[in-house]
């Protein structure tokens, strides 16, 4: 019923062909606005609730973080659905429904004062962060762009430091005004007003569909004529209706894409790094305080990282068109190493929100990078399949990452072990994804 409603409603088979610029641009557009609103859920949001709900409801941080952890659990159990749904019904479908359901766990989260309806509300939230709008958004884009999927990559995860910066910024001026139960509310109608009308009225699944070619290039040359071919779109504007790869682009199904290591070494590597992204971001609120930063440098402390994580999604984008993704993968992680350790050595506000800064730098090519890696190892063919068996691990270690930290501090006071073991686990990743050649027929 859902999927007939969208269908009737969707501009973009309209649009596609009377833009005065690709269409592509729209579809990024559209899928950046989850991106955006998915920051309702994100570590940095709940990293700002976290002293005010320990302070009032007596929680320890542990616990708020475990609820991260148990929606990061949760996501690793669905994303192969995920990526299933996206390849057979559309990516507008799953991100509609999507940021529906965020708004909703959201605004419950005003009135989740017990663990168990904390932890339901802010879990299903943290499945969408994790799962669905992570593969939706950047299949659809990897969709559409070939030639420039670095910069469209950069661009889409730099539109997610956009809300990275807001909804935690917007969440602390409210707590500080109102209260936390207010914050959430209004997050949960933020949520609402950017994303909804965008992923119903313009998202189409892949060019083809309308008639397009990626990256809005121009219809191949018949092999045999020399000519351009004549491409109208499709009477069905579905997401299985045409051809999904140019000759030159890999097309492996999911069952040849799991036989080969580059996938897994790439999933462990992204789940290694996002394990680390997770163990400092959802306590970096906490660790400014505990330095010394009054609740204003600890929240500019945040924003820095976000500004810079979108800075970052946008740099690393564009190297990783120009250079192998494994080595630009490798260098992220070192430098995610290079910031993790960092933070042990600060003593004083300034260090505090400078290594806040070259953190957020590296995760930002975190998030760029790898579904750059998988679209051009793997080709459009299965890529939301693709996504779908790789993303649990990404998930896992957000999961595991955000309760390390917590349970370290509860156990020693101190974030320094966490912080330094973080160090030397992205650098063993940085290693690891070294040995992720382009996979062979």
């Amino acid at each position: 019923m859902l999927t007939h409603i969208l269908s009737a409603i969707n501009l973009g088979p309209r649009l596609a062909r009377r833009t005065p610029f690709f269409y592509g641009w729209i579809i990024l557009l559209s899928a950046g606005s989850t991106q955006v609103v998915r920051n309702s859920a994100a570590s940095l949001t709940i990293a700002v609730f976290m002293f005010p709900l320990s302070e009032e409801l007596g929680w320890s941080r542990t616990l708020i973080a475990g609820a991260a952890s148990f929606g990061g659990l949760a996501a690793s159990g669905v994303s192969p659905a995920v990526g299933w749904l996206v390849d057979r019904y559309g990516a507008r479908l799953v991100l509609f429904t999507s940021v529906l359901i965020l708004g909703l766990s959201t605004i419950s989260l005003a009135w989740a004062t017990v663990p168990a309806a904390f932890y339901i509300a802010y879990g299903a939230g943290r499945v969408i962060f994790s799962s669905p709008v992570q593969i939706g958004s950047s299949v659809v884009v990897s969709r559409w762009f070939i030639r420039m999927r670095g910069r469209a990559s950069g661009i889409l995860f730099g539109s997610h430091s956009v809300g990275l910066a807001l909804f935690p910024l917007i969440a602390s001026v409210i707590i500080g005004g109102s209260g936390w139960r207010d914050a959430w509310i209004v997050l949960s109608l933020l949520v609402w007003a950017i994303a909804l009308l965008p992923t119903a009225l313009l998202l189409v699944q892949q060019p083809e569909d309308v008639g397009l070619q990626p990256d809005g290039d121009p219809p191949p040359e018949s092999a045999e004529s020399g000519v351009r071919s004549e491409q109208s779109p499709p009477s069905s504007l579905t997401p299985h209706s045409s051809t999904l790869t140019p000759p030159e682009e890999p097309a492996w199904t999911l069952k040849e894409a799991i036989r080969t290591p580059a996938l897994w070494i790439v999933a462990v590597t992204a789940g290694a790094l996002f394990l680390v992204q997770a163990g400092v971001n959802t306590h970096l609120a906490a660790y400014l305080r505990d330095q010394g930063l009054t609740a204003a440098f600890a929240g500019v402390g945040i924003s820095l990282n976000a500004v810079f994580l979108g800075l970052g999604s946008i740099v690393w984008g564009w190297i990783v068109e120009r250079f192998p993704a494994r080595y630009v993968m490798a260098a992220i992680g070192l430098s995610v190493a290079a910031a993790s350790a960092l933070f042990i050595t600060a003593d004083s506000t300034a260090e505090a929100l400078l290594y806040s800064t070259l953190f957020g730098f590296g995760v930002g090519g975190l998030l760029s990078v790898p579904p750059v890696t998988y679209a051009d190892y793997y080709g459009r063919r299965s890529l939301g399949a693709i996504r779908g068996v790789a993303e649990p691990l990404t998930s896992f270690g957000q999961a595991i990452g955000a309760v390390l930290s917590g349970a370290v501090f509860d156990l020693t006071e101190s974030y320094i072990l966490a912080f330094a073991t973080f160090a030397i686990l992205a650098a063993l990743a940085a290693t690891l994804v070294l040995f992720a050649r382009p996979p062979r027929r």
